[in-house]
């Protein structure tokens, strides 16, 4: 089975992105959402021209999905690039009022303007955008302390551009996610179908899933230790090579592991998916920051 070849993009997409650009003059303040597993196939190639010379505060969510060490090398290696960010994890609440006071502080500058123009203070206006399904909607959620915009855990849901007051501070706009016209890194398109940051419709389940456990041993052989290969062996109680040792390609793995689903290699593909992406297999991370020092094996998986 050859690798898959993935492309979305959705005419809501297209249709979003023009609108978003147009409420992007309004915007004091741009809160950039990405997957803490993925946080560079997460980056939309264009948004720092889009943004420009505006605030921008970056966040990684599902902090509760990597290692606290995963965390730190990202945190060390975002600040080498002279960039804060801030973690949350949006199910939980967690590092959401942090994001708030981030976002606020980012807009002061915005009134400070106006009063020396003598203007009166307004609302500082932020924007929240990201791929599809990182978590923007459910930290809105959050940060309004009720469910105002719908979230759920799949690609493609908002598809419309919406302000929120969040207080008589800040002002949110939910934008839907944002995804490049073409995919020219199929590496990180693979990353964003396993993670579930795209629509289904993009891709061959059984195709992500293979390609998954391939990824699964190089990650495996970078630290030498075995524990992705654990995660998933011990999770289905079938390792990941033969009785004499060989190593089983992605595919013939997925063949192995469909005979515990009455031979539904389709079905195996679903539940191995969906077991990484509900963190049925640990804390495991798809990515490392370039020239990562520190020990792999203590970073990618609990």
């Amino acid at each position: 089975m050859s690798s898959p070849s993935i492309q979305w993009y959705p005419g809501h997409i297209a249709k979003a992105e023009r609108s978003l650009k147009e409420q992007l003059k309004r915007v004091d303040v741009v809160l950039e959402i990405r997957d803490a597993r993925i946080p560079l196939a997460t980056h939309h190639p264009e948004v720092d021209d889009w943004i420009g010379d505006k605030a921008r505060v970056l966040v990684l969510n599902r902090v509760d999905m990597i290692t606290p060490e995963a965390r730190q090398l990202w945190q060390t290696w975002f600040k080498t690039q002279g960039q804060t960010i801030y973690f949350t994890n949006a199910k939980q609440g967690k590092g959401v009022q942090n994001l708030l006071r981030a976002a606020q502080d980012a807009g002061k500058a915005m009134n400070q303007r106006r009063q020396h123009r003598g203007m009166k203070p307004r609302p500082v206006r932020a924007v929240v955008i990201g791929f599809p399904n990182v978590g923007k909607s459910a930290l809105i959620n959050r940060l309004l302390k009720r469910k105002v915009v719908v979230s759920e855990r799949r690609a493609g849901v908002t598809r419309q551009l919406r302000w929120v007051r969040i207080s008589n501070e800040i002002e949110l706009l939910d934008a839907p996610g944002i995804i490049p016209l073409k995919l020219n890194d199929q590496t990180a398109a693979l990353k964003l179908a396993i993670c579930d940051d795209i629509g289904g419709a993009a891709y061959d389940t059984q195709r992500v899933a293979s390609s998954f456990v391939d990824l699964i041993k190089e990650l495996d052989v970078q630290d030498d230790v075995g524990n992705y290969r654990d995660a998933i062996a011990s999770r289905y109680d079938t390792p990941l090579a033969s009785e004499t040792g060989e190593d089983y390609t992605g595919e013939t793995y997925l063949t192995v592991l469909a005979q515990r689903y009455n031979n539904d290699p389709e079905r195996a593909a679903h539940q191995l998916l969906n077991d990484f992406r509900k963190g049925h297999l640990g804390s495991l991370i798809l990515e490392l920051p370039p020239a990562a020092e520190a020990p792999i094996s203590e970073a990618l998986r609990a």
